[in-house]
């Protein structure tokens, strides 16, 4: 008998390894919206400064990087390293010279408000702190706007207190020059000191015992953003996030006068060399950045526009590096942070949609577009500092008659953003409105679940209203504007109140509602009960079949399509189960397959951080936030 166990248990473990890697192979595992695939070697966060030191070593600062220091550092296209800890630095300035780094410090730290760290670029410790501003509580905004160093001086910008202040680089402080708004700085080799006025649209000159020179007026609508001075060509570098989104040169051996442009006029929102949106070589988004090394390669960092009062989540990294006739080298791009890509069904999933950025393709993928247009629409709610949300990273979409609607909210938003596409305007989505908000006549929050389902009609639980509310897509004006019709309301099963999710699936008229912790008072979270309503808008909004219950701890995220309904968790592991909709079974978990050496993150902290989309090839795309490595997985599986 026990033989007969053994042989028997044997056979079976036999089987399973014959089966299993077939299973494995019926998914990949793969990312887009970052360089690399893994934490090591990922390229950081939300870069908005950079210094280039003169062998070429990158140094950016980010005000949140999830997974590694705030100062991260790059070489020939390759991460190298970072320098202190995750939320250490401000992000908004940096400068260094020949052994040291010099940092706007972050505001919520001890040795925040306004200081400057200088860091040992050997040893990568930070061994002096200066004050260049008045203690300060501002959260949304940088105080420290400008950094550089030349010989033994240091020169920062105090934005609030109107002045460039002069120290040596030990930290002692030897004068201040009246400037009122000040930010990015350059100082020749003169020793003269160029101020960018960003809201002016001035540079201003000041020689080095502080007296103005000259004033550099840009076009109307220009705004420095970065500069730098090209001692081999002595020319100063000016970054314009104005509508130009170029880098703009001049001559100032006597005069100011420009002698050159570096980009594509009107960057990635020109129309003439490409579709409105659409990022390239030379279609800059927000230069953030410049800087050159020894042998004259120049480096161009952007920052594409997205994300409102957190400046952890503002834009994302972009660095182009050109060779000494303008060409370009190689990238390096980190261009998610807290934030979903759903599969455009126009494309058959072949592009992804965040709620600012547009992909496609595998290992790393390509930048398509930046969806956000600050000079037509500048009151974009995903560039909005006043806006409720840290930001709108989070996506859904659907394309109806060729009209795509996007709709775009935050990590666990109680607010949804509404969007439209097109031909005028190319990749650039039009802000329509919200929900709450007048386009869908209601102020109430919404807190029991949001789809934006694939016919584009509109499902929500209102706060406190045990109630779903539908308001059906009723047409499209003739700029691609959609209007809804008034709300249907359903009342909520009471077999899954508290109501947390809703997705609803026309193909199949299939209504998923997902119960949220009964006695809880967090409305983001999932229970362990998901009811599935086959022939929901057919009358069946009583009896659930299957019931899916969850086993696994926190649920946080739920998708849906086809025949599955996809769960991802926080707190937990990074898996993904896949429940068919049908017998309510758990078909696969997918993990990590094909190659093994992507990281996934820890788990999906975010309400709708996991999007779906079953292709005409029976393939389902699912896709995931992964904010450790600033990436968006990719999982593509064919039951």
């Amino acid at each position: 008998m026990i033989k007969k166990r053994s042989y028997a248990a044997f056979l079976a473990a036999v089987l399973i390894a014959a089966i299993a890697p077939n299973c494995q192979a019926q998914y990949t595992t793969n990312w887009v919206a970052n360089t690399f695939g893994t934490y090591a070697t990922h390229v950081g966060n939300a870069a908005r400064s950079m210094w280039v030191a003169p062998e070429g070593v990158i140094y950016t600062a980010s005000m949140w990087d999830e997974n590694e220091g705030g100062v991260a550092i790059y070489r020939n296209g390759q991460s190298i390293g970072s320098i202190g800890i995750h939320n250490q630095f401000q992000g908004g300035a940096i400068t260094g010279n020949a052994t040291s780094i010099f940092t706007a410090l972050q505001a919520t730290r001890t040795d925040g408000g306004g200081k400057v760290g200088r860091f040992d670029r050997t040893s990568q410790t930070e061994d002096l702190v200066i004050s260049v501003s008045a203690p300060s509580t501002e959260k949304r905004a940088d105080v420290v706007t400008g950094l550089a160093t030349s010989g033994s001086l240091l020169y920062a910008s105090d934005f609030p207190g109107n002045r460039v202040r002069i120290f040596t680089t030990a930290g002692v402080w030897q004068q201040d020059i009246n400037v009122s708004g000040p930010g990015a700085l350059a100082v020749d080799g003169a020793g003269n000191i160029w101020v960018a006025q960003k809201s002016a649209g001035t540079i201003l000159e000041f020689n080095p015992a502080g007296s103005p020179l000259n004033t550099i007026q840009m076009p109307v609508g220009s705004q420095p953003s970065a500069l730098y001075f090209d001692a081999a060509t002595g020319h100063l570098m000016a970054g314009d996030e104005g509508p130009d989104m170029n880098i703009k040169i001049y001559n100032i051996a006597s005069a100011p006068v420009q002698v050159g442009t570096f980009g594509i006029q009107g960057g990635y929102l020109d129309t003439t060399a490409g579709i409105k949106g659409q990022v390239g070589d030379k279609r800059f988004t927000r230069v953030a950045g410049i800087g050159k090394d020894s042998t004259g390669n120049l480096y161009v960092l952007n920052n594409p526009w997205g994300g409102t009062w957190d400046l952890g989540r503002n834009g994302q990294t972009d660095i182009h590096a050109y060779d000494s006739s303008g060409n370009l080298q190689w990238k390096l791009q980190a261009l998610n942070f807290e934030g979903s890509a759903a599969p455009d069904p126009g494309t058959d999933g072949a592009y992804l949609y965040g709620g600012t950025n547009i992909y496609t393709g595998a290992a790393g993928g390509t930048f398509v577009a930046n969806t956000v247009d600050p000079i037509d629409y500048p009151s974009d709610p995903r560039i909005n500092i006043n806006d409720t949300q840290r930001n709108e990273h989070f996506s859904q979409l659907a394309s109806v008659g060729g009209n795509r609607i996007l709709v775009a909210s935050g990590q666990n938003p109680a607010i949804f953003y509404f969007f439209h596409f097109n031909a005028a305007n190319g990749y650039i989505a039009i802000p329509d409105g919200s929900i709450p908000g007048t386009a869908f006549n209601t102020t109430v929050a919404v807190t029991g679940g949001f789809c934006l389902d694939s016919k584009g009609d509109v499902w929500a639980g209102l706060d406190r209203t045990n109630r779903i509310y539908h308001y059906p897509l009723t047409g499209f004006d003739g700029n691609g504007k959609p209007t809804w019709g008034a709300a249907i309301v359903a009342a909520t099963p009471r077999t899954v109140l508290p109501l947390t999710r809703i997705i609803y699936l026309p193909e199949s008229d299939t209504m998923i509602l997902a119960q949220g912790i009964v006695g809880s008072t967090d409305w983001t979270a999932i229970g362990t009960r998901v009811e599935v309503y086959h022939g929901w808008l057919a009358g069946n909004t009583t009896a659930p079949n299957p019931v899916i219950n969850l086993t696994s701890a926190n649920p946080k995220s739920i998708t849906a399509t086809g025949n599955y309904l996809f769960v991802g968790y926080v707190h937990t592991a990074p898996n993904i189960d896949a429940f068919n909709l049908n017998t309510g079974n758990l078909d696969t978990t997918l993990t990590n397959s094909s190659p093994t050496t992507i990281d996934v993150g820890n788990d999906v902290d975010s309400m709708y951080g996991l999007r779906s989309y079953l292709r005409s090839t029976g393939e389902y795309v699912v896709t995931k936030d992964n904010y450790n490595g600033s990436s968006i997985v990719v999982y593509r599986w064919t039951p």
